[in-house]
């Protein structure tokens, strides 16, 4: 069993900053020295709000707010933070990374956290 001695087989997940009312969750499946890559590359790109690394089972493995956390206010970091490995888009995209066949998947957050919209008044 190759995965108990420091094999790593692992889905790296980032949260992008699109604009204020969307988000993009970015999964991607690396193994071994490649996981590591993926996951330092998601750490360093200027737009990724949070990113997480989670086994093939689904379970979190490590996690932080990334660069672009600047571009969101800090209640919306916090809840992403807190919700991040049960929100349902982000389980889809593991889902699919788990099976094997795509080693790279991306779809819109689904999630009520996103901040209010500003009024505008006139």
């Amino acid at each position: 069993m190759l995965g108990l001695f420091g094999g790593k087989d692992w889905n790296v997940v980032a949260i992008i900053f699109e604009r204020p009312d969307l988000y993009r969750v970015n999964g991607n499946r690396g193994k071994g020295g490649e996981a590591t890559k993926i996951r330092d590359a998601v750490k360093g790109h200027e737009r990724t709000i949070f990113w997480a690394v989670f086994n093939q089972k689904g379970a979190f493995l490590e996690g932080a707010p990334g660069q672009g956390a600047v571009n969101v206010p800090a209640p919306v970091i916090q809840k992403l933070t807190r919700e991040v490995a049960t929100l349902s888009t982000v389980r889809e995209v593991l889902a699919t990374l788990e099976k094997g066949k795509e080693s790279k998947v991306a779809k819109p957050l689904a999630w009520t956290g996103y901040p209010p919209k500003p009024e505008h008044r006139a």
